[in-house]
């Protein structure tokens, strides 16, 4: 049996150190040890359990999720470096420190070939077991920051930097964001698609006191109704398990975005775990305890969709403690320059280009523009015409046609350059930077080549027009 002294040291790795989210197994043969381990590790963890042999062990190992094993290597029956290789085997990936009385090179050697991420000699400290119990949850934790970093980068899609703006509109989402981050509250966040839901989630959550703790989103409506539950819960016990999304998030906020897209079953579901604040991993008979800030998302308003039978009444109003807003972009167009000069801003030097200048004649139309795509729409806009090194004014042009009836007059704008001007003289720019390829010119702008060449022959233009690669080829 190991130490159990009272060692003066361990009280700088005291209480301080608690993770009360925490999940630890201990096994180990020796009651003695087991009690020392557990009353060492009991007011620092959320939940501690033990084990006398890994037959007891893989119980438990298939009805619970653990952060942290540790593992006696000597065990009546089966050995802890066997119980560990079938853990690896079934994709358990959990932390495994490893501890034995007799050890040697080829034994260490072995335990790390294993998947061991830590080895204690018997007799050892309290500060040896607290040092290891530390050391083993961090690297937990980092193995699921750097998950949820690559899973958001991996389904990054541009932010809608909806909260730039000096607007009344904006700084009022921007006071009533600071208001509510510093509760746990669940949020609902409404408004239309593109004005900056996700990123409003984003500054609650770093607003809040839970700011260092993982920020998870989710699209409801991109994820298949039948691979929602194991995508939020995890996967429970045999060679699939896994953890959900909840579990990454411990602590920190898992945003559901489009949560109006979630089954109706699925919804029971959720309402539970909010009002429980525990989970169940599909397939598994055990729950598991979450502290996790929830906000969700919609751009339906869910009162709508309550009394047409497609959303749960009782989670609509679990989910609506706190509701928030976005404005449309067209209710705060005075922060149109604010959102152009930080797109170009922050793009120009992520796709590796100079940014250009926006005449105040072109501001003004694009100020005039209703953006039923709103702030997302902008950004689109900003980043194509810096592929184009100028303000793609025909684009716009194309979604006035659309969206506007014919009857109603352009929209007006002061000065002397209207709208055919700033087409043509973005058409005639594009034209020269392709060296007069026609062809080329039509696909970046968007238009056929016979429309572009009607165009340059309503105005007259004269001057080199250069065959396209399948021309000359010809």
């Amino acid at each position: 049996m190991g130490r159990t002294d009272a060692d003066p040291a361990a009280s700088t790795l005291d209480l301080a150190d608690r993770w009360p989210h925490a999940s630890v197994l201990v096994v180990d043969d020796e009651p003695g040890m087991r009690h020392f381990l557990e009353k060492t590790l009991v007011p620092r963890a959320g939940q501690v359990f033990a084990a006398g042999s890994a037959e007891e062990a893989a119980v438990l190992l298939a009805r619970h999720r653990f952060d942290l094993v540790i593992l006696d290597i000597a065990l009546p029956g089966r050995s802890g470096l066997d119980l560990l290789r079938d853990m690896r085997a079934q994709g358990n990936l959990c932390e495994v420190v490893l501890i034995t009385a007799f050890a040697d090179l080829d034994t260490a050697i072995e335990a790390l070939r294993a998947g061991a991420s830590d080895f204690l000699l018997k007799p050892f400290r309290v500060t040896q077991v607290l040092g290891a119990f530390k050391q083993g949850l961090e690297r937990a934790r980092l193995k699921r920051e750097n998950w949820v970093l690559r899973r958001a980068l991996s389904q990054r899609t541009p932010a809608a930097d909806g909260l730039v703006g000096r607007s009344l509109a904006i700084r009022g989402l921007q006071a009533a964001l600071q208001r509510v981050a510093v509760v746990d509250s669940t949020v609902l966040l409404t408004g239309e698609s593109g004005t900056g839901k996700e990123l409003a989630a984003m500054a609650l959550h770093a607003l809040g006191p839970h700011a260092q703790a993982p920020f998870v989103p989710v699209n409801c409506a991109t994820v298949s109704p039948g691979a929602i539950e194991a995508e939020l819960f995890g996967v429970g016990g045999g060679q699939a398990q896994r953890d959900g999304l909840f579990v990454y998030a411990q602590g920190g906020t898992l945003f559901l975005d489009e949560i109006g897209e979630l089954p109706l079953p699925m919804q029971a579901t959720l309402l539970r775990a909010l009002e429980t604040r525990r989970i169940r991993p599909v397939g598994s008979e055990q729950e598991i305890p979450v502290d996790v800030r929830i906000v969700a998302a919609s751009n339906r308003p869910l009162r709508d969709e309550v009394d047409a039978g497609r959303f749960r009444k009782d989670l609509y109003y679990r989910l609506q403690v706190v509701e928030i807003t976005l404005p449309p972009l067209r209710a705060h167009k005075e922060d149109i320059p604010d959102l152009v000069a930080h797109f170009l801003a922050t793009l120009a030097p992520q796709m590796g280009v100079e940014p250009f200048e926006v005449s105040d004649d072109e501001m003004r139309f694009v100020q005039a523009y209703d953006w039923p795509g709103n702030v997302r729409e902008l950004r689109n806009l900003i980043e194509r015409s810096l592929i184009l090194g100028a303000l793609n004014v025909s684009a716009l042009y194309q979604g006035l046609a659309r969206t506007q009836p014919r009857a109603q007059p352009r929209p007006a704008l002061d000065g002397p350059t209207d709208l055919q001007t700033l087409e043509k003289r973005h058409i005639l720019a594009v034209l020269d930077s392709v060296g007069g390829d026609k062809t080329r010119a039509a696909q970046l702008l968007g238009v056929s080549r016979r429309t572009l060449e009607r165009r340059v022959a309503e105005w007259g233009q004269d001057g080199p027009v250069a065959a396209s690669p399948d021309e000359r080829d010809a």
